[in-house]
């Protein structure tokens, strides 16, 4: 499977090296490949490379966005070029800029704008409910923490719960892509609870049954 990751931050980096451990084709998108920060990237996840969007995109089957929220991701798509038939796994949460709310919410939601802007391509939102430590390391007691995703498109959604069962997350479908409209303020708890309540950033949600 090849991915092109867009984005060299800490999520696109945690992400990208547990893939290519895995023995996936990774390649991180970002606007200067030689730039210090996507070579870092590169450095943590051996095998991979670093290319612009564009190229990363055109080769990719799975493109995995990163990217902050806003002009920054729609910029992104834009550079992508043609995502007809891609799956996109949306990491993003639109996070204002206080960072202590979302600019969107409850009636739409960032992933079901990023399906709007690559109409064609197959959305699955996963990777946003929980902080990039626990995308390096989701085990809890030898348990790993629940990775909840949506999407609409049932091979799209396989694919996203492989991806995050690989990284050792326990990935549970809790329905289509409007469903993202509840996964981005539960990624504004975890934020909360992370960096201004007190818990710290070694937290993360469960899902248990019985």
């Amino acid at each position: 499977m090849k991915i092109a990751i867009i984005g060299s931050g800490n999520v696109g980096a945690a992400l990208g090296a547990h893939w290519a451990a895995a023995g996936r084709s990774v390649v991180f998108g970002v606007r200067n490949p030689a730039a210090e920060k996507a070579q870092a990237a590169v450095a943590k996840a051996p095998g991979s490379r670093a290319a612009t969007v564009a190229e990363a995109a055109a080769e990719a089957e799975v493109v995995v966005l990163t990217t902050p929220w806003g002009d920054a991701t729609k910029e992104a798509l834009d550079a992508c070029g043609d995502l007809a038939g891609k799956i996109i796994l949306d990491c993003t949460n639109p996070v204002n800029q206080t960072f202590d709310g979302l600019s969107l919410g409850l009636t739409t939601s960032a992933g079901e704008q990023v399906q709007a802007w690559a109409p064609q391509a197959k959305v699955v939102k996963i990777f946003n409910t929980t902080g990039s430590n626990n995308m390096e390391n989701p085990d809890y007691g030898g348990r790993g923490a629940t990775m909840l995703y949506c999407g609409d498109d049932p091979v799209a959604k396989e694919t996203a719960a492989t991806l995050a069962a690989e990284i050792g997350f326990e990935p549970a479908d809790v329905g289509p892509l409007t469903q993202s409209r509840f996964l981005e303020p539960l990624a504004m708890l975890w934020i909360s609870m992370a960096l201004r309540y007190g818990y710290g950033r070694e937290i993360a949600f469960q899902l248990l049954r019985r």
